[in-house]
């Protein structure tokens, strides 16, 4: 049986696949020692079977391995036949997956026809009506029963036909069984599926493949942990299914999706993903394929000192515990360092590009909502004015000729903070990797430590250095510092998400400092304030929780986003879901203040939060309408 980081250390800094099971799904096997394989969904009308399957032929050419189509209904699970047919016959036998919601009876026939069925146990058996129920026991295990005896049609004829089935949990859908006995947590969405599981081996049935989706990536990465954890208790390495659902669209949607995919993939978790883009989805194929290439050299990573103990619990979020220095770390939300350091005269543009504005009142230089809260200059000394309370950070020897320190700190090496004679009584940060022993690190309270790792494994090497920190008791703040390269800006992108985000969903960081020899300010910058907001570590703009469309999508979702992002973009820290039916839309309201949901054809029902306050709205009126919702309930601000 596979063990992992949740029962051993050793997989926290030294890269293990997790060994799965391997499933086969037609010609295509999944798990094991496998490649990771990529998916992706049509976003046809399942009965229009010529534009389905010319979108199931653009997937494959894109590098899919397996194509989902939605089955809403009996006839369109019928009609997946059509669709496979014709993709033999014009040469393709990518194997299809059936994507079942609410009705039983199209799973049963979509798994005579096609490779994989997916279910979500949500909503197979179980109805969501946001209501609070109490079981005892034996009324608890009556209901265990009855799903055992609606499931188990489907997974005989599963396990007799050679059909595998995905278990797809999604925290937007838990059932209010599952809600009312564990909460809307990680817990609820991995005991979910563990009760499909569990029927499924009863039943000899074990071509099982396991996902554990939301658009929280704290709370993705928690469930997918847990899960292995429970699996491995229960004697089950079932293959893995990763995917971040409602990612959105653009950058916002990349760094979602690498911060939740690409840190399980860093981690060793995942046999198959899929990247939930509200884009066409041929445009998804590419982001999953960068993402699984920047694993491939982890295995002949340089090796890393094992954890002396874990002193966190990898299930829940708990920011470490470190001492307030000069506004970063305690209770502080993570910082951002911009770099400005390449000109001596530090221009007017670069000051933008970090999120600057000139304030004609004051003549100053004042920070947006995402303006960078450390500005690093190195060796220069610009004669700038900046007002509010931006720090600013120079090279040790240049700092320490300033005429004043106000806001003001100087950047050592550990070599030059050792022999330096003037050391600032507020904060002094310190360039750092991760080889220097714990126990020589010098243990003033008033350092702040930007840490670094050459090591190709870098979630693992700076988690080691953080880790053991806590494990000495020490409290100074960490600023993390990615790896210079010279990739492209997609590619920098999707490594970075991955890499600094873990260790922010986790809790162990302070703050970021992108660095780059090919990406300028303005991006390294809007990268950064787009990792925080995704690992949930610092909301500085409107979130989008919008799902890529399939078939049961009921109007124009990449329109409509762009509609409502057009109206809504500079509404901070509001959180606004965008959802093309009702399968996961008003679960997903739970991590929205306002939904947007297709409810029939032109027809859209306004949520707050999980409540629909506005019924089958005509689609033309609806963006107005949710405006003058998020206006009634005070959350609107004037651009």
């Amino acid at each position: 049986m596979s063990t992992h980081f949740t029962e051993s250390l050793e997989t926290l800094t030294s890269y293990q696949r997790y060994k799965s099971r391997v499933v086969h799904i037609g010609d295509v096997p999944l798990g094991g020692d496998y490649p990771i394989r990529v998916q992706s969904m049509t976003n046809t009308d399942t009965m229009d079977t010529l534009a389905t399957v010319e979108q199931t032929i653009r997937l494959v050419d894109a590098g899919c391995d397996y194509v989902r189509i939605t089955a809403p209904s009996v006839k369109e699970a019928q009609n997946l036949a059509v669709i496979k047919a014709e993709l033999r016959k014009r040469g393709y036998t990518v194997p299809l997956i059936a994507d079942i919601h609410f009705v039983p009876r199209a799973a049963e026939e979509a798994a005579k026809l096609v490779e994989k069925v997916r279910v979500n146990p949500g909503n197979y058996v179980d109805r969501k009506k946001f209501q609070e129920l109490e079981y005892n026991q034996s009324e608890y295990q009556a209901e265990l029963d009855r799903i055992e005896e609606r499931f188990n049609p489907l997974v005989k004829l599963c396990r007799d036909e050679g059909t595998a089935m995905r278990i797809g949990s999604n925290h937007g859908s838990l059932s209010d069984r599952i809600l009312s006995h564990y909460g809307d947590t990680p817990q609820g969405m991995v005991e979910s599926a563990m009760e499909f599981v569990r029927i499924c081996a009863s039943n000899s049935f074990h071509d099982l493949v396991i996902s554990m989706k939301a658009s929280n990536t704290r709370i993705m990465i928690q469930a997918y942990r847990l899960l292995v954890h429970q699996m491995n208790k229960e004697g089950y390495n079932y293959p893995l299914h990763l995917g971040v659902t409602e990612a959105g669209d653009g950058d916002d949607a990349r760094i979602k999706s690498s911060l939740g995919i690409g840190s399980l993939l860093r981690d060793g978790l995942g046999d198959t993903i899929r990247v939930s883009l509200t884009e066409a989805p041929e445009a998804e194929v590419p982001v999953a394929l960068s993402i699984i290439k920047s694993i491939e050299t982890l295995p002949q990573h340089a090796s890393i000192e094992p954890l002396s103990n874990l002193p966190i619990n990898l299930f829940e979020y708990q920011r470490r515990n470190t001492q307030a220095t000069a506004s970063i770390g305690g209770d502080h939300v993570p910082v951002v360092i911009a770099d400005l350091s390449d000109m001596k005269d530090v221009t007017d543009n670069q000051l933008i590009s970090a999120g600057y504005n000139f304030d004609l009142m004051t003549n100053t230089w004042r920070s947006g909502d995402q303006g960078a809260d450390i500005l690093y200059f190195g060796e220069n000394n610009p004669d700038i004015q900046l007002s509010g309370n931006p720090l600013t950070l120079y090279d040790s020897e240049t700092w320490g000729g300033l005429d004043t320190w106000d806001n003001s700190f100087p950047l050592f090496t550990l070599k030059s903070y050792s022999a330096s004679p003037m050391k600032h009584d507020v904060a002094n940060f310190i360039q750092i990797s991760n080889d220097t022993p714990i126990p020589e690190l010098p243990k003033e309270s008033n350092i702040v430590w930007l840490l670094s790792s050459s090591n190709e494994h870098q979630i693992a090497d700076l988690r080691q250095f953080i880790l053991e920190l806590i494990n000495h008791g020490i409290q100074q703040p960490v600023i993390l510092q990615n790896r210079i390269n010279d990739e492209d800006r997609d590619g920098f992108v999707l490594s970075a998400a991955a890499e600094i985000g873990s260790l922010l969903n986790d809790g162990l960081a302070d703050g970021v400092w992108l660095r780059s020899n090919l990406l300028v300010t303005k991006d390294l910058n809007e990268i950064a304030f787009g990792i925080l907001q995704a690992s949930r570590s610092r909301m500085t703009k409107t979130e989008y929780i919008a799902c890529p469309s399939c078939g049961r999508t009921l109007f124009d979702l990449e329109d409509v986003t762009a509609q409502i992002r057009d109206r809504t973009s500079h509404l901070k820290g509001v959180k606004i879901g965008i959802m093309g039916c009702i399968v996961n839309g008003p679960g997903e309201m739970a991590d929205a203040d306002f939904g947007y949901v297709g409810t029939g054809p032109g027809k859209v029902s306004l949520y707050r939060g999980q409540m629909v306050v506005q019924p089958h709205v005509p689609q033309i009126e609806a963006v107005d309408a949710l405006i003058d919702l998020i206006k009634s309930e005070g959350f609107w601000v004037d651009p």
